[in-house]
């Protein structure tokens, strides 16, 4: 339901903005292009949430949550109070590898 509500919500502000020269100045075109650009980096930041989320849940049915997937390590359970769809311990973070 929420995101159903969302969705609809940042619809508007994913269309194409028409740039007709006739109906609108050049600064509310600049504005609708910059409310377009805002409202698509939403609504990838919450498609890519909504699969840390997924993915956090499917760990957890598989008995895999809370385990680091590159070094298999027990991750921090305050890292996971913070965000649980946390996939790597604090060293492989950390780590450049």
């Amino acid at each position: 339901m929420i995101c159903e509500a969302r969705n609809s919500k940042n619809q508007g502000g994913l269309e194409t903005v028409e740039l007709d020269q006739n109906r609108m100045g050049r600064l509310t075109r600049m504005n609708a292009l910059q409310g377009q650009q805002m409202a698509q980096e939403s609504e990838r930041r919450r498609l890519l949430k909504l699969k840390q989320i997924e993915g956090a849940l499917i760990s957890l049915s598989n008995d895999d949550f809370g385990y680091c997937f590159k070094c298999d390590h027990e991750i921090a359970v305050e890292r996971l109070k913070f965000d649980p769809t946390i996939t790597r311990c604090i060293i492989c973070c950390e780590s450049k590898n």
